[in-house]
């Protein structure tokens, strides 16, 4: 207010309020500002025990003075130190060779697959083709025996039928267990769609000694286990 309105009202009796006195606010210790409690400028105070600046690193609080806090590096879980450049490389290595083997097995039962899918299909074609055609006689006495799948064999023929078949006129394929005499033409049929059909078929141009159960002569006793 200007002093004349303030001149006024003193000459009216009022009286100017008195300033209320100035409160120490205490510092962070809980005392006083003042004798002992007051800190003079540039004068730090001394921090409590307890303090968040003397907790320990780690805790949730800064490190102590005079020991810097050690910077956590890249650590693997578990605790253990990041892989060297060479053990990344290995295991590189080892996931592409895994990889590789797979689909090379993955490849190899696609072939598989393919094979039996045709093995089963020719069969199926070589069964149409022997329809009815076998010429085995029933009554037929004479052995014919033969190599086939590493195991001796045997066909009962005529006499006619011996002599055809040594001459390389007629042959034998076999089909599911059954060994079926055949014309030579009619087995190369079959070994044209799947060869281990053919268990005999007698090049008449070979040396005899190529098969030595060619001869006629040649008999085993049907006694003889092999």
């Amino acid at each position: 207010m200007s002093n004349s309105l303030r001149e006024k009202l003193l000459g009216l009796g009022f009286k100017a309020p008195e300033p209320e006195p100035r409160r120490e606010r205490p510092d962070r210790s809980g005392k006083p500002a003042g004798k002992g409690g007051e800190r003079g400028p540039g004068k730090r105070a001394e921090r409590a025990p307890g303090n968040r600046g003397d907790r320990a690193p780690g805790m949730g609080g800064r490190p102590s003075e005079g020991k810097p806090a050690a910077r956590p590096g890249k650590a693997r879980a578990g605790g253990r130190p990041p892989r060297s450049q060479e053990e990344i490389d290995l295991a590189k290595a080892y996931a592409i060779r895994a990889q590789k083997e797979k689909q090379e097995r993955i490849e190899a039962e696609r072939l598989k697959q393919e094979e039996a899918a045709r093995r089963r299909a020719a069969k199926a074609q070589v069964a149409d083709l022997l329809k009815d055609k076998a010429l085995n006689v029933a009554d037929a006495e004479l052995v014919r025996h033969f190599e086939y799948g590493g195991k001796i064999k045997r066909i009962y023929v005529t006499p006619e039928q011996l002599k055809s078949l040594n001459a390389g006129e007629l042959a034998v394929v076999q089909l599911d267990g059954r060994y079926q005499l055949v014309p030579a033409a009619l087995a190369d049929e079959v070994a044209a769609l799947l060869p281990s059909l053919l268990a005999l078929k007698v090049d008449p141009n070979a040396p005899a000694t190529d098969d030595p159960y060619a001869d006629p002569r040649y008999q085993v006793p049907d006694d003889l286990v092999w």
